[in-house]
């Protein structure tokens, strides 16, 4: 019989119902919901050293959740055994919350989220991470470690692929998104990683970060801010020190930050074995006193680690912490087991039976295909595309073949069913594709680079397929050397020696460099890891069956030495000013100070012209600002302009970025038509936080630019005054 009310409809009744619940647990009972226990086989996503007698301490009530990671059916049967436990033979049968990172898709992949962020596309992107969602949930997974929120500006970082990319606003649209889809799934979400994992020094992964509040609170936070009003559940604490602590015990940030500022009320989970590494960042002595550090900092579930469970239960009794504490953490693990339907039914997102009518489905593959088509970015065209079909093709290069398109931090066990490059190309109708990988990742292959020259020399277009696999894109995994790996570069140069015309086709979890093929590929078309029809929807695209649309989310840039180089840079005292003599000016003696590429650039085989911007000369803080502007295809054929509108605050209290996104829209249009937009900005998309966290709309001069990049010669430039509100 259980020891807690269910049929449960309102706030009021669930709160009642947790807090009659906490009187009947012991101290033990309370650290055990605070403890995330692994699996039986976690290397997926950590070190499988930590052994744990899990059915023993779920019959004693000491696991309060677990992470699982296996195939569809096993984990459900798994996850399904581990509740019967739960629920049937522990004192008080309080089911688990079973959890796994599901950060673009499930079995079905998704592309990876840096590359869903070019779509520019959040409502696609709400609709697909929704099928993951619906795929993981009937698997037996109640939260998703996801979204990832972490705002980048380094490509050496491997984890990069996981975020939205270098904005603020675009992220802060992407969180919103990602939490709205898992909710819509039924499944609870995490936020992560709190905050400020993405500056990592020189992007090596778990590196120290140095941050000052203004950047924190105005670049790295908003994200956080918009996933916790769409309805996050729960945050995941980051690796990385700031202000000489760790984030997992950092009270500053965590409890006074996240808590008692932005009042977040749901879960607050460290990372894996983080409270382990407090030790060797040298801010806790031993084990008990990372527990203790930890909980002070608000952190409510500790991730692989057992301190909470071995120390907490003497603290109480020592005195050294509150019962009272404790109890409000476990009351926000209980609540949001109610709120996921697990009091009411341990078994809800356990459903073997709807396995396979919503995993790995033809519906998902082709949401998944629909997102990547929009999430390809063309950064080079001379003409060659659209391909013709019936041109001779000499398709080269290790991902010619390759069914690696699903990037880092996916554990579908449908990858070697990913569609290839050269499949999608034959499926598309192209009639003569020859193959030749030539190369693996980092080595050639006996003889093939020779091969490769040899069908190239025969073909009337060279494809290039080439890029970085999935092992060395995501976590763990910087480079110092961002360009394309190993034997690959010598095989670009002969295709480009060949003559012929070369369309390099990039498979990628991050920017690399690409200065080096700018001017000599006749196309570049940005393929990134696009999931599990990737070679489908590349072929459309190569085919103009599909027009590209995508627009970068990271600035590419030029060189390593720029790095990390954004658009919305502070303007720094003496900007670098082009065609300048001055030689005192912030530059570089060597190269641009622009990226290659720049955020929110990307081309279409047709083109698109912005004009007759509209806006107020003033407006009130107290109203919305309206801009509106005519949008023309100008090319020969139907396209999708992404249009794109920024602000820069021209005199502010403190220095304020060149340029800020504040909104977009993608636009469909067929050949030579136009259409209006419109963007209405909430008034506090002009305001700024200062460095205590105080947040400010000042009155005064703004230039508003509307068009098609961050680029200054793709803008239209007006400028408004803002009034106080009456």
């Amino acid at each position: 019989m259980k020891a807690y009310r269910t049929g449960l409809k309102t706030k009021e009744e669930i709160s009642e119902a947790v807090n009659e619940l906490l009187v009947k647990m012991t101290i033990d009972e309370k650290a055990g919901q605070l403890y995330q226990s692994v699996g039986s086989d976690i290397t997926a996503i950590g070190s499988n050293d930590i052994k744990v007698d899990v059915v023993t301490l779920i019959r004693e009530g000491r696991i309060g959740s677990m992470i699982q990671v296996d195939e569809p059916e096993n984990l459900a049967r798994k996850v399904r055994h581990l509740q019967d436990i739960a629920v049937n033979e522990s004192r008080l049968g309080i089911p688990l919350l079973i959890c796994q990172d599901v950060i673009h898709g499930y079995e079905t992949v998704l592309p990876i989220p840096l590359a869903w962020a070019c779509s520019f596309d959040p409502e696609l992107v709400r609709e697909c991470v929704r099928t993951g969602a619906e795929e993981a949930s009937v698997s037996g997974i109640d939260l998703a470690f996801s979204p990832m929120v972490d705002i980048v500006r380094d490509p050496r970082w491997g984890r990069v692929c996981e975020s939205a990319g270098e904005d603020p606003y675009l992220g802060a649209r992407m969180a919103e998104a990602e939490v709205f889809g898992f909710r819509d799934a039924g499944i609870l979400s995490c936020l992560k990683h709190f905050i400020g994992y993405g500056a990592a020094e020189a992007g090596r992964d778990y590196n120290t970060v140095e941050l000052s509040n203004t950047t924190l609170f105005n670049t790295y936070l908003p994200p956080f801010l918009a996933g916790i009003k769409a309805g996050a559940d729960s945050v995941m604490t980051s690796f990385n020190v700031m202000d000489g602590i760790p984030m997992v015990a950092n009270e500053k940030y965590t409890r006074k930050l996240l808590r008692d500022e932005i009042g977040f009320g749901g879960i607050v989970i460290s990372d894996y074995g983080a409270f382990m590494e407090t030790m060797k960042h040298g801010i806790a002595e031993d084990e008990k006193e990372a527990a203790l550090k930890c909980f002070k900092a608000a952190v409510d579930i500790e991730m692989t680690t057992d301190y909470y469970i071995r120390y907490l239960p003497e603290l109480v009794k020592n005195g050294i912490v509150s019962e009272t504490l404790i109890d409000e953490a476990v009351r926000r693990i209980l609540t949001k087991k109610y709120e996921a339907g697990l009091m009411d039914d341990p078994y809800i997102h356990i459903s073997e039976d709807r396995i396979p009518s919503t995993v790995f489905t033809e519906e998902h593959r082709r949401k998944s295909e629909e997102l990547a088509l929009e999430s390809a970015v063309l950064l080079e065209n001379n003409g060659v595309l659209p391909l013709d079909r019936h041109a001779r093709i000499a398709l080269v290069g290790p991902y010619a073949t390759e069914t690696d398109h699903a990037g880092a931090w996916s554990f579908s066990h449908k990858r070697n069913e990913t569609v290839t490059i050269h499949d999608g190309l034959v499926s598309a109708g192209f009639v003569h594709v020859e193959c030749e990988n030539a190369t693996g990742i980092f080595d050639e292959l006996d003889g093939g680079i020779e091969r490769a020259v040899s069908l190239a020399e025969q073909s009337d277009v060279i494809v290039l397929a080439v890029g970085e696999s999935s092992v060395i894109s995501g976590e763990a995994c910087s480079r110092q050397d961002i360009t394309i790996p190993g034997e690959q570069k010598k095989l670009i140069e002969k295709m480009l020696e060949t003559g012929k015309p070369v369309v390099i086709v990039l498979v990628t979890g991050r920017p690399l460099l690409l200065s080096a093929y700018k001017e000599r590929a006749s196309a570049i078309l940005l393929a990134w890891d696009l999931g599990s029809n990737a070679g489908g929807a590349i072929a459309k695209l190569l085919s103009g069956d599909v027009d590209p649309s995508g627009r970068l989310a990271m600035s590419f840039p030029y060189s390593t030495g720029q790095i990390p180089v954004y658009y919305n840079h502070l303007n720094t005292g003496r900007p670098a000013i082009e065609g300048s003599t001055d030689h005192f000016e912030s530059k570089w003696l060597d190269g641009p100070v622009e990226p290659l590429y720049p955020f929110g650039y990307g081309l279409s085989y047709s083109s698109f012209s912005v004009s007759d911007v509209e806006a107020p000369s003033h407006f009130s803080s107290g109203d919305d600002f309206r801009v509106s502007c005519t949008v023309a295809n100008t090319g020969a054929r139907k396209g999708t302009a992404v249009v794109q509108v920024y602000i820069k605050d021209i005199a502010a209290s403190i220095s304020r970025p060149v340029k800020e996104l504040k909104g977009f829209r993608r636009i469909e249009l067929e050949k030579g038509e136009s259409r209006r937009a419109e963007f209405v900005i909430p008034a506090d998309s002009f305001g700024f936080f200062d460095s205590d966290f105080g947040f400010h709309i000042e009155p005064g001069r703004f230039q508003i630019f509307i068009g098609l990049s961050s680029r200054d010669e793709d803008l239209l430039k007006t400028e408004t005054v803002l009034t106080e509100a009456e």
